[in-house]
């Protein structure tokens, strides 16, 4: 008995830590006396799944959490004494949230469908590329030569740290996709928007680490993950998408800042 859930995570709220949101969560749960499966144990803990975790200080319009619910449920769409209303479901959590947390869409998830940490394989996000302190500007023309040079390169060294300890790595493997989208808008800063698909394993690319390997005079600018991507089987598809009979209908703020 478990449901997958997608959720954005928009505006100020983007300051809160990975921690601090499932904080938000477990009280959205509880406000809403949604009816958890918990552990066993002399301290039982909700059964509930995170994806991967969002850098603070990012956006994103593609969280996911799953969760397990008591096993006399039922899930079919309706209301009664133990039955869930899928439909009615992310309304009513997203009332129960913090400002900026929408949930987008709620579907029922198979017993044995693998954790959203084993399963997404790459997360395809949109970013600023503005001008480091003390560094001039880079122009939409530069920026596309960069961008040619670093997909046609073999390797990308770029520093970063692994359990407190500075270390260099390739991750060039792990950039999949990176495209130009135009100059930045006022308010960003005089910069260049990108959009790329970056690879979650074996250890994930950031959007830092990006920039990184197309120059130290770049830093990055209004973050946000658009899209989590699961591939198999060589398909691709995300974890939960937007249409269905569960997209959220009452909870139109999200798409509307993102537009």
């Amino acid at each position: 008995m478990k449901i997958r859930v997608r959720f954005a995570k928009l505006g100020k709220i983007r300051w809160s830590s990975h921690r601090d949101v499932a904080r938000m969560w477990e009280r959205a749960f509880r406000r809403e006396q949604l009816p958890l499966a918990y552990s066993e144990g002399f301290s039982p803990r909700p059964k509930v799944s995170f994806g991967l975790a969002l850098p603070t200080g990012h956006e994103s319009l593609a969280e996911y959490l799953d969760i397990e619910l008591d096993a006399t449920l039922d899930l079919e769409l309706g209301a009664g004494a133990e039955q869930l209303d899928l439909e009615a479901l992310p309304a009513r959590l997203s009332a129960a949230l913090p400002l900026g947390v929408d949930v987008l869409a709620v579907a029922p998830l198979e017993a044995r469908a693998p954790s959203l940490q084993e399963d997404v394989t790459s997360c395809t996000w949109r970013l600023a590329a503005i001008a480091a302190d003390g560094h001039a500007a880079v122009g939409e023309e530069e920026m596309a030569a960069r961008v040619a040079a670093l997909l046609a390169a073999p390797s990308a060294m770029v520093a970063r740290s692994r359990k407190g300890v500075e270390v260099v790595d390739d991750v060039r493997p792990g950039i999949i996709d990176l495209r130009v989208l135009g100059a930045t808008e006022a308010g960003v800063g005089e910069g260049v928007w990108l959009e790329a698909e970056l690879g979650t394993r074996p250890r994930g690319v950031r959007p830092s680490e990006l920039l990184g390997a197309l120059g130290p005079d770049l830093a990055e600018a209004h973050v946000r993950r658009l899209h989590q991507w699961i591939s198999r089987d060589g398909a691709r598809w995300e974890p939960l998408g937007l249409g269905g009979t569960t997209a959220a209908t009452d909870a139109p703020h999200a798409l509307e800042r993102a537009s």
